[in-house]
């Protein structure tokens, strides 16, 4: 006969939350849209000064551990800028529903890297959320996306595979190797990353009041923070779950731009977001009435 112990349900706690922090994450992260369109810098400006404020925000999370960086959390650091630096150059040479759209694919990688490098096995339920959250993506993007543009929608393809890398690496890191302090470290130095790439376009930038506070809001909330609650989930959520519940991002992120500057989704698209909004819902309340993953 088993029992289970106080330290038993504590130990239990950060896996039953990391489903709620991936999709905090999601949340915040989905804010960068408006706040972006609302700013007059240009892209490689807005990841500089966004960079510079998120590595800030999380070297005071980061306060008191040492960096011990090898040359997996570089890999790790380099997807995730590469993500950036491909999405922007995919929205210029194609539809923004497109470089959203194919961006999304990268469950479609995290899959067979997941078996193999992390032998993390998709259950049925992942596999049931995965229909669901693409039909709901083709619904919501279906009127705008296009056949055009075909550079464009293989760099946003591209991306959808350096995210699927950043997850793998994360979750390999953050699951082994020091927890979610160790996956923090590769979202810090991916962004002072971001910092030098971006910093010579910023220095031409007009640093109005405006800016600068769009600025500190993408870098504080919409980078810091999500990152944070991001890898808080990371060593409990298996590399498939982190990327289907952080799907809400690419659903959310149209729907504040609605809100706020008044253009109105269509019935697909309505429709579309409840798909990708069950689906979470569904895969998380599955992730918190099945026992934790026992890693070895």
């Amino acid at each position: 006969m088993s029992h289970t112990t106080a330290q038993d349900i504590t130990s239990r706690q950060p896996a039953r939350l990391a489903p709620l922090y991936l999709v905090c994450a999601a949340l915040l992260w989905s804010t960068g849209g408006l706040l972006v369109k609302l700013s007059s810098w240009s892209p490689l400006s807005v990841l500089a000064g966004r960079g510079l404020v998120a590595a800030s925000v999380l070297l005071v999370y980061l306060r008191g551990t040492r960096l011990r960086l090898n040359i997996t959390h570089y890999i790790g650091a380099v997807a995730l800028l590469a993500t950036q630096i491909l999405f922007i150059l995919a929205t210029r040479m194609t539809t923004a529903a497109n470089a959203i759209f194919l961006q999304y694919t990268s469950p479609l990688y995290v899959v067979p890297l997941g078996i193999w490098l992390l032998g993390e096995h998709p259950r049925r339920i992942d596999w049931i959320t995965m229909v669901i959250l693409f039909l709901g993506l083709a619904f919501f993007f279906g009127d705008r996306l296009s056949a055009d543009g075909l550079t464009g929608n293989l760099l946003a393809l591209l991306s959808g595979f350096t995210v699927a890398v950043f997850t793998i690496v994360t979750r390999r890191l953050g699951r082994c190797d020091g927890g979610s302090d160790a996956a923090a470290q590769v979202i810090l130095l991916s962004y002072g990353l971001a910092v030098v790439v971006g910093f010579p376009s910023l220095l031409g930038e007009a640093f109005t009041p405006r800016d600068i506070g769009l600025i500190l809001l993408l870098g504080v909330f919409q980078i810091g923070l999500a990152f944070m609650f991001y890898a808080r989930a990371i060593p409990y959520a298996s590399a498939l779950e982190a990327t289907l519940i952080t799907m809400l991002e690419p659903i959310l992120n149209p729907l504040w731009v609605a809100l706020v500057l008044g253009e109105r989704p269509g019935p697909r698209a309505c429709l579309g977001a409840l798909l990708v909004v069950g689906g979470v819902v569904l895969r998380s309340l599955s992730a918190h009435r099945q026992p934790p993953r026992q890693d070895t």
